[in-house]
């Protein structure tokens, strides 16, 4: 199970790599004038989330296998799992937001999306705590 345990984190990490840097690449597609720049950013958001859709996948996928080995105990273990349910949404959402810079129908500014970036770093800080801390 400690196997398990070590895949689900390397993946969790991951996952979260791409849930950062999405988001920031957004940020400067929606700043940049030029189409060759933003061919280009449209493309390195495709490659992202083709790369990190599987990682995210594979997080979720152990979660899973832990949650059965070890059981389903534990208030801070259901609050885990909504924070997980929000940012498989989030991730899903990236999606739809990646669709509409390729297709040149973005209409959200740079702010939103400093903004938007920051939504996953408060959710791992939260899931983190829970993790370590089991508060409940």
């Amino acid at each position: 199970m400690l196997t398990i345990k070590a895949l689900h984190i390397i993946f969790v990490v991951s996952w979260f790599a791409g849930l950062f840097y999405l988001p920031r690449l957004f940020v400067n597609h929606a700043m940049v004038e030029d189409a060759a720049t933003r061919e280009r950013l449209a493309m390195m958001e495709m490659k992202l989330y083709r790369f990190m859709t599987p990682l995210g996948i594979l997080a979720v996928v152990l979660g899973f296998w832990l949650w059965f080995g070890y059981g389903f105990a534990g208030g801070w273990l259901h609050v885990k799992t909504l924070l997980v349910v929000f940012l498989i949404g989030y991730h899903l959402y990236c999606g739809r937001l990646l669709r509409a810079f390729a297709e040149g129908r973005n209409t959200r500014s740079h702010v939103w999306f400093r903004v938007f970036n920051e939504i996953p770093v408060l959710v791992l800080f939260v899931v983190v705590f829970l993790v370590v801390l089991k508060p409940f």
